[in-house]
């Protein structure tokens, strides 16, 4: 069995790290705070001191990090995956990236006698937990195809959307339908609030029907407990948004709404939510 190297266990890198585990894989990991990798070391996982460690004890390398910034270190940075011998090795960028740097590091791995694969995902901390996210993934069919079982260890939705940087191109397709959705079950609430209405009652009946979405279903009830804790962060929502801003500006076409979900989520991080989770874009209306 290949022995697996996880750097990045954050919420959705933890839990995947937990299904590998379970699923009888060798696993070593990497964070910058130490402590978020304690539990995963109780459970069997082998802590290493540096990205470049985890590689040189790994044959399967996982990166799954907060910005390009945090991917370009991981990878290039001194202490960096690419300063220790890669060759033969297969390195998956989870992290929502730019297609440029994914194909980036493909360049590089290639250069190196490595394989690489992006590979972000969707379906927040629950797909996570529950082992059932969506992996978008771009690169080498063969090689594809060889990590395939160990994506349906944690995945339950798992396509090659085709060479480098397609994945992360895929990613960016599914944060702009996710900002439309997010801005239109906030509204919805707001005004059958304002309307009111009982809001757990229209949430109940408009889930039934074409109005029914992931985020409807999964951030609404949080909303009306008052959680915001982070499935997913504001702060890296906005980056996700900025990215395929940028990308939708390189190839000549305006996306007007996914710009207003992105200056919305701005001003949410500017009065001091960046760290709360993204359902918490209703607290440009409601107060606590």
């Amino acid at each position: 069995m290949k022995k697996i190297g996880f750097i990045g266990t954050g919420v959705m890198g933890s839990a995947i790290v937990k299904h590998l585990l379970a699923a009888g894989y060798q696993v070593a990991v990497y964070n910058r705070t130490k402590s978020k990798t304690d539990d995963l070391v109780e459970l069997g996982a082998v802590w290493q001191e540096s990205p470049a460690s985890v590689a040189a004890n790994s044959d399967i390398v996982f990166t799954m990090v907060g910005y390009p910034s945090d991917v370009e270190e991981t990878y290039y940075g001194t202490q960096g995956i690419f300063q220790t011998d890669v060759s033969g090795k297969l390195l998956i960028d989870m992290t929502t990236s730019t297609p440029s740097l994914a194909e980036k590091i493909y360049h590089s791995a290639k250069e190196l006698h490595a394989d690489s694969l992006d590979a972000p995902v969707s379906g927040g901390d629950l797909g996570a937990k529950n082992g059932t996210l969506t992996i978008m993934v771009g690169g080498d069919e063969a090689v594809y195809q060889s990590v395939v079982p160990i994506f349906d260890v944690f995945g339950s939705k798992v396509n090659l959307q085709g060479a480098a940087g397609a994945g992360q191109h895929t990613k960016m397709a599914n944060q702009i339908m996710i900002a439309g959705t997010m801005t239109g079950m906030t509204e919805l609430l707001v005004y059958a609030k304002a309307a009111g209405l009982d809001v757990e009652k229209v949430i109940d009946t408009v889930g039934g029907g074409s109005a029914a979405n992931w985020s409807l279903t999964n951030y609404s009830p949080r909303i009306l407990r008052q959680d915001y804790t982070p499935g997913f962060f504001v702060k890296h929502f906005v980056k996700d948004l900025t990215i395929a801003l940028a990308e939708a500006e390189k190839m000549a076409i305006e996306l007007p709404a996914t710009k207003l979900a992105r200056d919305l989520y701005e001003k949410l991080i500017d009065n001091g939510h960046g760290d709360d989770g993204t359902q918490a874009l209703i607290k440009l209306w409601w107060h606590d």
